[in-house]
């Protein structure tokens, strides 16, 4: 039988790369940072309706948090934010391609976080398993910007490849440290747990990064105000998102999880090939079969 996070992680990566899609839509209206934000805002009203029709539908109690539950949303949340600050920083540097690379190996970090943070320990078939998909996610992000092996190695020591590292730490660490949120708040049933831990975290995202966009681009928040139509469906499907992954959390290690949700970069390769009829590089191809098979040896023997 197959276990409940599985489905769950797969709706996760498709909401996900329906999010994406409809944020480089408003790209064409808003700042990147603009566009960043629309994610967290719109996707508050969603995520909080859907708390209450938990709650309300199952009688159940509100959750009382504890301090340990509020210190790993907050510190999830404001990796979430460094992590979309961090990448775009990443974009103003000549050699952005090689470090934007790199910042799409977030499992091995959310991994090494998990473990060091949380004591979460993982197999060495599911070692193995996350490093054939990350070389895969490598391939494919090679592939997108027709990048060489010899153009990686060559960047492997510049300040882009750093940042990229960094990057990928960053949005590692938020996963890692939103399933800590989940068991610190030790709150049955599961799905109530998600969700409460996840009105929390966007609480607090939306008002930190709000309060700093007031203060350096007063101009784009009115930005993303003023585009609530397409900033609405991409609160949607971020909430939407949010909600599985959140969810999934509170069922299994967030290396797995997030190992699993690479599944989102095979979606978004088949829309390339299959809808867009865009035509895709042997890199690109090399990726998604080493994405793949990562994701089938985690299922089978991690």
């Amino acid at each position: 039988m197959i276990e409940l996070w599985i489905p769950i992680t797969v709706i996760a990566g498709f909401f996900q790369n329906l999010r994406s899609a409809i944020q480089r839509k408003l790209k064409d209206d808003l700042s990147t940072i603009g566009a960043a934000y629309s994610r967290f805002i719109y996707a508050l009203p969603i995520a909080l309706a859907y708390l209450i029709m938990v709650l309300k539908a199952g009688n159940l109690p509100t959750p009382e948090p504890n301090t340990r539950f509020l210190i790993f949303c907050l510190t999830g949340g404001i990796s979430q934010i460094l992590f979309t600050l961090s990448l775009l920083w990443t974009f103003t540097y000549r050699s952005f391609a090689v470090g934007t690379t790199f910042s799409k190996l977030e499992v091995i970090m959310v991994a090494i976080v998990a473990a060091l943070v949380l004591g979460e320990t993982i197999s060495q078939w599911a070692i193995f398993s996350i490093g054939i998909s990350s070389l895969g996610v490598l391939a494919l992000s090679m592939g997108e910007r027709n990048l060489a092996v010899s153009s990686l190695a060559q960047g492997l020591f510049s300040k882009a490849t750093l940042l990229g590292l960094t990057t990928a730490c960053l949005l590692g660490a938020s996963s890692a440290l939103f399933r800590g949120a989940t068991q610190a708040l030790d709150y049955e049933p599961f799905y109530a747990n998600a969700a409460y831990t996840l009105v929390v975290s966007l609480i607090m995202q939306t008002l930190l990064m709000g309060i700093g966009i007031l203060i350096v681009d007063r101009a784009s928040l009115i930005s993303v105000f003023r585009h609530w139509r397409w900033g609405g469906l991409a609160g949607v499907a971020g909430a939407c998102a949010s909600i599985c992954w959140f969810t999934a959390f509170t069922l299994q290690k967030a290396a797995f999880v997030r190992a699993l949700g690479q599944i989102e970069l095979v979606f978004t390769f088949l829309a390339t090939l299959f809808y867009f009829r865009e035509k895709v590089t042997g890199k690109e191809i090399i990726g998604v079969v080493l994405i793949t098979a990562g994701i089938l040896l985690l299922l089978l023997l991690g």
